[in-house]
C-alpha cells in the first residue's frame, strides 16, 4: 500500500508536544531538522566530517537530556543554536590550532594545482568567505542561517531571539557590506 502525500496524524503530532525520549518523536525531529542542522554547521566549520558530527552531538545532547519541546518547530531551533553555537566554537578552536601549527612549521600551503576553472571557482569561494567572516558576527549569523540554513525571516528571528524585522534590516546591511567587501555589484556565495 503506497503511503499517503499527507498524513493528518503526522501534521497533528508536529504542532503538539514532542518528546526526544519518545523513539517516533525522535525520528520526526531528526528527518526534519538534520538536513538543515548540516548545512548551518556546514557553512560555518566548512568541514563535511565536523557538520556532520556536530550535528549529530546536538541530536545526542537533545536525547540524552530528554528535552520536551512545545512544537516541532522548537524542538528544531533548539538543534539550530545548539549546532551553530557548537560551531562557532568549533572554528575558533581550529583556526587557534590552524595558527599555532603555521607558527611552529613556518610554512603555507603549496597552490592547489588545477584547471583555470577550479582556481577562479577557488578564489571566488576563497574571496566570498573572507569577506563573511569580516562581517559582525550578528550580520554573518543571519546571512548563514538565510543562504546556507535556507531559513526564513520568521525562522531566523526564532533561531536567534530577535524579530522578524530586524532579521531583514541585518540581513540587509549584511549583503551591502558583503557586496562593499567583494567589490561587485550582486553577491553569490558559492
Amino acid at each position: 500500500m503506497a503511503t499517503p502525500l499527507f498524513d493528518k496524524r503526522e501534521t497533528a503530532v508536529s504542532v503538539g508536544k514532542v518528546s526526544a525520549r519518545n523513539d517516533a518523536d525522535f525520528r520526526k525531529i531528526y528527518d526534519s531538522a538534520m538536513q538543515i542542522l548540516f548545512r548551518v554547521s556546514y557553512r560555518i566549520v566548512g568541514d563535511t566530517e565536523a557538520a556532520e558530527d556536530l550535528s549529530h552531538d546536538a541530536l545526542i545532547k537533545m536525547h540524552e537530556k530528554e528535552l520536551e519541546f512545545p512544537s516541532l518547530d522548537d524542538a528544531k531551533y533548539w538543534l539550530i543554536r545548539v549546532v551553530k553555537n557548537a560551531s562557532l566554537n568549533y572554528a575558533k578552536r581550529k583556526g587557534r590550532e590552524r595558527r599555532a601549527y603555521e607558527r611552529v612549521l613556518r610554512e603555507d600551503k603549496p597552490p592547489a594545482e588545477s584547471g583555470e576553472t577550479e582556481v577562479l571557482k577557488d578564489e571566488a569561494r576563497k574571496r566570498v568567505q573572507d569577506a563573511l567572516e569580516k562581517l559582525p558576527e550578528n550580520l554573518r549569523m543571519v546571512l548563514v542561517l538565510k543562504e546556507y540554513g535556507d531559513l526564513n525571516y520568521k525562522e531566523i528571528g526564532r533561531v536567534l531571539g530577535i524579530t522578524e524585522g530586524n532579521v531583514k534590516v541585518r540581513v540587509f546591511r549584511a549583503r551591502e557590506q558583503l557586496s562593499k567587501m567583494i567589490g561587485e555589484d550582486d553577491v553569490y556565495m558559492p
